[in-house]
C-alpha cells in the first residue's frame, strides 16, 4: 500500500483564509483586477454561477430576481470572470534546502503553494505548478477540480534533486509557454544573479500575465545572531568556510539588503509585487497579511 500524502495545507492558514469568505474570494480573484475585460461582453460568454454581492460590485450584474426570492444580493458570474489561470513557481534548489530549525524554507514554500492553490481553485479557477530547480523537475497540468489538490500536494513533496538554481532559465521557459493573461506566483530566496532573474520575471510581464513574488528566508538569514567559531557550509557548491560570525555580521547584513534592493527596486520596475516571507513567522499571518494587502489594494480600484 502505498503511504498516504501528507497534508500540506495549513490548517490555521486556510481556516482564517475560509473565515474571511467573500473578502477572501474577492483578494483572490482580485489578482487580476484593472485587466480583466467586462464579463458580459458578447453573447459567446456563458453563466457559470452567483457569487454574493460585496460593496463597490457593479450592480450592473446582480441578479434581480433571485434577490426577489432570496432577499439578498448575487451577482452573476460568467465563464470569462473565473477563467483565470494561476501558475505557481517553486523553487526546490539546494539553497531552499536550509533551515535554521524544524521548517526549511522548501517546507514553508511547499505550505505557501499547497494554500494558495487551495484557494485559486476554491474560487473554481485554474491552477498549474511547476517545481525547480536549474531545470522544472514536476508540472502538475492545468487544473479546475478541487480534487486535484492531493495531486498537487503529491507533487510538492517529491524529494528534490538538490541541484543549484537557475531562475533565469526556468522562468523563460514558463513565460514562452504562456498563451493567454493570468497569474504567475513565484516561490523561491531567489539566491541567483539577479540581472538574470530580474530579466526572466519581466519576460513574464511582456506575457500579459501578473506577477507575484514571495521570497523566502531563514531568521538566520535576515539576522545572522550566529556567535562564536563557526565553520559555514556554502550550499550549491560554494564550499566550506570557518570564521567568526560577529566580525563579518555587518557586512553580510549589508550585502543582503543591497541584494533584495536591488530585487526589489527591479520587480517595482516591472510592476511586480515582491513580499518578504521570514519563515520564523507562521504562514497563517504571512498569508493573511498578504490578502488583507490585496484586499486593500483592490478596494480602491
Amino acid at each position: 500500500m502505498a503511504a498516504p500524502i501528507p497534508s500540506l495545507l495549513d490548517p490555521a492558514a486556510i481556516n482564517q483564509a475560509e473565515n474571511l469568505g467573500l473578502q477572501a474570494r474577492y483578494v483572490v480573484e482580485g489578482f487580476m483586477a484593472g485587466e480583466h475585460k467586462s464579463p458580459l461582453r458578447g453573447f459567446a460568454i456563458e453563466f457559470t454561477q452567483h457569487r454574493e454581492y460585496v460593496p463597490g460590485d457593479d450592480i450592473r450584474h446582480v441578479d434581480w430576481k433571485l434577490l426577489g426570492r432570496t432577499e439578498r444580493l448575487y451577482l452573476k458570474q460568467y465563464e470569462q470572470e473565473t477563467n483565470f489561470l494561476a501558475h505557481v513557481l517553486v523553487d526546490a534548489s539546494e539553497s531552499m534546502q536550509y533551515g535554521s530549525g524544524a521548517v526549511t524554507k522548501l517546507d514553508y514554500a511547499r505550505m505557501l503553494a499547497a494554500c494558495l492553490s487551495y484557494l485559486v481553485l476554491l474560487q473554481r479557477d485554474a491552477v498549474t505548478l511547476h517545481m525547480f530547480d536549474d531545470v522544472i523537475r514536476a508540472t502538475v497540468p492545468r487544473t479546475t477540480n478541487m480534487q486535484s489538490i492531493h495531486n498537487i500536494m503529491n507533487v510538492l513533496v517529491r524529494k528534490p534533486q538538490g541541484a543549484p538554481t537557475r531562475l533565469g532559465p526556468v522562468l523563460h521557459e514558463v513565460a514562452s509557454k504562456i498563451r493567454k493573461r493570468g497569474i504567475v506566483i513565484l516561490i523561491s530566496d531567489l539566491f541567483d544573479d539577479e540581472e538574470t532573474v530580474l530579466r526572466g520575471i519581466q519576460h513574464l510581464r511582456y506575457s500579459g500575465s501578473e506577477v507575484i513574488v514571495f521570497q523566502v528566508f531563514d531568521p538566520y538569514e535576515l539576522e545572522f545572531p550566529l556567535r562564536g567559531n563557526v565553520e559555514f557550509e556554502g550550499l550549491e557548491n560554494a564550499g566550506r568556510m570557518m570564521t567568526t560570525p560577529q566580525d563579518i555580521r555587518k557586512s553580510y547584513l549589508r550585502e543582503l539588503e543591497a541584494f533584495r534592493l536591488r530585487l526589489r527596486q527591479g520587480c517595482e520596475r516591472n510592476q511586480v509585487h515582491l513580499v518578504t516571507i521570514n519563515t520564523a513567522v507562521p504562514l497563517a499571518e504571512n498569508l493573511m497579511a498578504y490578502l488583507a494587502f490585496r484586499q486593500r489594494m483592490f478596494g480602491h480600484c
